[in-house]
């Protein structure tokens, strides 16, 4: 049986995009599990006024759900014990930079490479010395826990993952050393979905074309932490008629307005093509 998941954030509104990305999920599950799962680790965006309308604009579509809804927020101390058992194994190092120093590290160097989400980090605090990191852990300065890529794969070896059918090459390097925890924020958007999919048994993960490159960083992840691995399936996104992607920061009409203004589901699923 398919197992697929619709994994909203609480941090705004749903619009057409989430619609379509839910809908794809319970067509894609093919008579299967639907899952509905809460990602709500940003606790200062995320708000339960939010949280309310997503169940409200599921069901107006006429989605069904699993209870209880999983809550990324209920389960930070599985996901602490995931990145505790990779530090054990010498898998990440506390970096110690901030934002701007990062920013300006990677000003002063020449072609940084760049990886999905902007420029890799450069490495600085990959260098330091043990007894130096143990020093500035001593002395309270924050840090984050970074995964150290060359040693993740090494560990790992050779990966595949199947994407929409088709089995291809893991490159997870493409994503240099990721944060997997900060201290506002125990465990990354990466860590927890890994986590979460394995624990809820999801066979089939679909979502936007956005986080296409993402799946290599998780597959890599599910090897690491013994976890199984589901296949791929990512989806176009909406634009608007400019054709900017639709997105709650741009202010995306939700669809709480759509129903305000008499938009029916069946309106909606027509014009999403799930008719």
């Amino acid at each position: 049986m398919i197992v697929t998941r619709f994994a909203p954030s609480p941090t705004g509104y749903l619009h057409e995009g989430h619609a379509f990305s839910a809908l794809f999920a319970a067509h894609a599950a093919a008579g299967g599990r639907v899952l509905l799962r809460i990602e709500d680790i940003d606790g200062t965006r995320c708000r339960p006024e939010y949280e309310a309308a997503i169940y409200e604009d599921l069901a107006w579509l006429g989605l069904a759900w699993e209870t209880p809804v999983r809550r990324q927020s209920q389960h930070f101390a599985e996901y602490g014990a995931a990145l505790e058992s990779l530090t054990a194994r010498g898998l990440t190092y506390p970096c110690f930079c901030t934002r701007r120093e990062i920013a300006a590290e990677i000003a002063r160097s020449a072609g940084a490479p760049q990886g999905p989400d902007g420029p890799l980090y450069p490495g600085a605090c990959r260098r330091l010395a043990p007894a130096e990191r143990a020093a500035r852990i001593a002395a309270g300065t924050p840090f984050a826990l970074r995964l150290d890529m060359d040693k993740a794969v090494a560990a790992s070896g050779p990966l595949t993952l199947v994407e929409s059918g088709v089995r291809i090459a893991a490159d997870p390097a493409q994503f240099g050393d990721a944060v997997l925890g900060r201290k506002e924020t125990p465990a990354s958007y990466h860590l927890c979905v890994t986590l979460d999919d394995a624990v809820q048994g999801v066979t089939l993960v679909t979502r936007g074309d956005d986080l296409k490159p993402a799946a290599h960083l998780h597959r890599l992840l599910q090897a690491l932490l013994g976890l199984p691995a589901p296949e791929w399936r990512h989806h176009a996104l909406l634009a608007d008629a400019d054709g900017k992607r639709l997105a709650k920061r741009d202010n995306a009409p939700p669809l709480r307005d759509l129903r305000a203004r008499g938009v029916s589901p069946d309106d909606l699923r027509v014009r999403l093509g799930f008719a």
